[in-house]
């Protein structure tokens, strides 16, 4: 019997993932949450063979969460789901320490089949998205740049990028200035769509 915890923040979605799951002979839903920052004390409660993680979810991201999984509970695996394959998202996921990477578009038999894979030990990952992954190559951003440009794209001023950054306004308008060359970006919005394109926000 398989194991399985699944997180998804939208409530239809992560039902309808529930059932589909629980009509396999060999799965067992043990836990369902539907924040991020659910998953970990869930995983130690119930101790699953493989999580599967919504990649946007409130309160910490599935990427994030697979790297608290990896190091709490390194025995369960984890398969991130996601509706929009980018490839750094993918690079980052496994560089977490994720064994899967499928997206919601793909069929029913394909997670299912996916899932058993990766309990087995495997690996599963969309082949254009694993390709588009490794020539993309390391994030250029370093993590304080990756946070400042996290916050300007949810609509923080330079200001207030400074305050919760705890920063000078001049040094977080250098920061920018520094991400928009290190990414080739035309000003910081084509800045924040390169990040988001690539899977680096």
């Amino acid at each position: 019997m398989i194991r399985l915890l699944v997180a998804e923040d939208m409530h239809v979605v992560r039902s309808a993932l529930v059932a589909l799951l629980g009509m396999e002979d060999d799965f067992e839903v043990v836990a369902e949450v539907g924040r991020g920052d659910l998953v970990l004390a869930a995983a130690e409660r119930t101790r699953p063979d493989v999580a599967l993680l919504d990649l946007d979810m409130p309160g910490r991201n599935g990427i994030a969460v697979a790297g608290d999984l990896a190091s709490a509970l390194p025995s369960v695996r984890v398969m991130i789901l996601t509706g929009v394959g980018r490839p750094g998202s993918v690079k980052s996921a496994l560089d977490a320490g994720a064994s899967g990477f499928v997206l919601k578009t793909a069929s029913a038999r394909a997670l299912v089949d996916g899932v058993r894979t990766v309990a087995a030990g495997g690996q599963v990952l969309d082949a254009n998205l694993a390709a588009a992954a490794v020539r993309l190559g390391a994030n250029p951003l370093r993590p304080r740049e990756q946070e400042l440009l996290d916050l300007v794209a949810s609509g923080c001023s330079v200001r207030e990028s400074a305050q919760r950054l705890f920063l000078s306004e001049g040094t977080v308008r250098n920061y920018l200035s520094a991400i928009v060359d290190k990414l080739g970006a035309r000003g910081r919005v084509d800045a924040i769509r390169i990040a988001q394109d690539n899977g680096w926000l």
